[in-house]
């Protein structure tokens, strides 16, 4: 695949849904079923999904038979993402062979014979649902995918477990943690200082001059839960890595790779310690791997699942 020359981010979230998929970790996965699955035989358990995107760890639970019976709430920044959800989510609930019915403001419930899932979207930042909600919303169960990292724990993870009912279950996915690797090497000294540069834009990163993201969040995690009332059940890493094999990069792939490239370069053009043509350089020559099928790249994540306290 060639360098595309406009690049979307609803194509890059699409795209990265394979990603994910292979990445998430099957043994925190697992824990998640098993302490969910019997709390839907009393009826539907309640969902918040914060940073949504279009909504594919909502196909994903459901794909997957954890969510059985569920009313779910996802809610994202973007409204051109929770536009796209609105369209997309139904639709594939119908290519389930699910009944689909509309719901109130763009969500829609979906059902079998021995299933049921209802679905509410909305636009919205999180911490104003977190300040409109306080006092009001008390969900069994808390999804962060692909979260945490873009946020301040210290700020957020209280208001995230306040909106969880005491004994709710948390379920804290593809959380970053220091690890940004492209291969083949380019020139190893350019790359670990770029990986260096561009952990530290992370770092560095503030939303209306507050701190908003780290590299360092899956690590950060393992201290920070239990500070504010989560019990930590089961861990482990869901590394991204994407290669391509005897047919190339699977599904929609090279963009996705593309779209990291672009991210990296977006993120360093202009830094003092970096030149520019530098830059330039390096990016070219990412760009020319991924379309010879020659580049692999690796992301270091975790995955957490436990329960509220109290």
């Amino acid at each position: 695949m060639t360098m595309p020359t406009d690049f979307n981010y609803i194509r890059y979230l699409t795209a990265k849904k394979s990603v994910d998929d292979r990445a998430l970790n099957r043994h925190v996965l697992e824990a998640l079923a098993q302490a969910v699955r019997p709390r839907q035989k009393q009826g539907p358990v309640t969902v918040l999904e914060v940073g949504c995107g279009i909504g594919t760890m909502v196909e994903r639970l459901w794909d997957w038979e954890i969510l059985t019976h569920a009313d779910y709430t996802a809610i994202d920044v973007l409204p051109e993402n929770i536009a796209e959800a609105q369209n997309r989510l139904p639709a594939y609930a119908q290519a389930q062979g699910l009944l689909v019915a509309a719901g109130g403001e763009g969500g829609f419930t979906a059902e079998s014979s021995h299933r049921f899932l209802k679905v509410t979207l909305e636009a919205i930042d999180f911490y104003d649902f977190a300040s409109r909600e306080a006092g009001r919303f008390a969900g069994d169960v808390l999804v962060a995918h692909a979260f945490l990292d873009l946020v301040d724990l210290d700020r957020a993870l209280p208001r995230l477990l306040a909106l969880l009912k005491p004994g709710g279950l948390f379920y804290f996915t593809l959380n970053f943690d220091g690890a940004t690797i492209f291969l083949p090497p380019l020139d190893p000294d350019l790359d670990s200082r770029m990986e260096e540069l561009y952990h530290g834009t992370m770092d560095d990163r503030r939303i209306n001059e507050r701190p908003s993201g780290s590299s360092r969040t899956g690590r950060l995690l393992f201290t920070a839960l239990p500070r504010f009332g989560g019990r930590l059940v089961a861990a482990g890493s869901s590394d991204w890595v994407v290669f391509p094999g005897p047919e190339g990069y699977p599904g929609d792939e090279a963009y996705f790779l593309h779209y990291i490239v672009r991210t990296v370069e977006n993120a360093l053009r202009g830094h003092p310690l970096l030149p520019d043509e530098a830059l330039t350089d390096w990016t070219a020559w990412r760009h020319k791997q991924i379309e010879q099928t020659k580049q692999v790249y690796i992301a270091h994540q975790l995955d957490f699942f436990g329960i509220k306290e109290g």
